[in-house]
């Protein structure tokens, strides 16, 4: 049975994971699925440490506890992401829906509420690389003044390079390959994100932030529309939101 991140050719190195959390037994216990799930993990403690460890060894994902000593991990992922694109899932203890907006805000790609399921946390691990890597080149996608270029994760506006993360990028290119269909939070979530249930103000926080990126304003959204009792739509003619 092929591992998750399983390399496509022989002599590959397995994905690198950085487990970022104050709490020894979590990270020991996160760290050792992940382990045995075939990733290279490291570790660390802190924002300060994290920060040092992802400039050491640039990892391909990042396992990040928002409550931390000295810098929570808000701070974290939004120095780390500013970096370069990096796959983020986030940790929180707590159960108020503020504070997962707040890490989906700052370009974390999911987050899981503690106590949660080790196994659960390595499949949305699989979940997020895979989406992170095409496994072929696809088509490059233009509409409405936008352009993807799947195979280099690379979008632009009118010719100006837009700076998306990973789920911002799957959702664009999603819409693309979409003109003109309505497309309900549940539809998306199992489409963009590969979740067949899931807390769908995941997929509000990602077209929000999307907006914000490729509508000239984004307060009167003419590209990805809002379709009331729906969900969202792609109009490439950049007609009116009834929002």
């Amino acid at each position: 049975m092929q591992q998750p991140n399983e390399p496509a050719g022989a002599g590959e190195e397995p994905s690198r994971i950085l487990v970022v959390d104050d709490d020894p037994t979590v990270a020991e216990v996160v760290a050792g699925y992940l382990d045995r799930a075939g990733y290279a993990v490291d570790r660390a403690d802190d924002g300060p440490a994290a920060l040092a460890r992802a400039a050491a060894h640039r990892p391909d994902l990042i396992v990040l506890d928002l409550m931390l000593p000295g810098m929570d991990g808000l701070e974290v992922c939004r120095r780390i992401r500013g970096q370069g694109p990096v796959p983020v899932i986030m940790l929180t203890a707590r159960g108020d829906e503020d504070d997962r907006i707040l890490g989906l805000e700052v370009g974390a790609d999911d987050y899981v509420t503690k106590p949660f399921s080790p196994r659960e946390l390595v499949l949305r691990v699989e979940s997020v690389l895979r989406r992170s890597r095409p496994a072929a080149p696809a088509q490059r996608l233009a509409a409405g003044g936008l352009t993807v270029e799947p195979a280099a994760r690379r979008a632009t506006k009118n010719g100006d390079e837009l700076s998306l993360t990973l789920r911002e990028f799957d959702l664009l290119s999603f819409f693309l390959r979409h003109p003109g269909r309505a497309f309900g939070r549940e539809d998306l979530m199992r489409e963009v994100w590969g979740w067949d249930f899931g807390d769908l103000s995941t997929v509000t926080v990602h077209v929000r932030r999307l907006r914000g990126k490729v509508e000239d304003d984004p307060a009167r959204p003419r590209l990805i529309q809002t379709v009331w009792g729906v969900g969202y739509r792609f109009d490439p003619a950049g007609g009116e939101d009834p929002s």
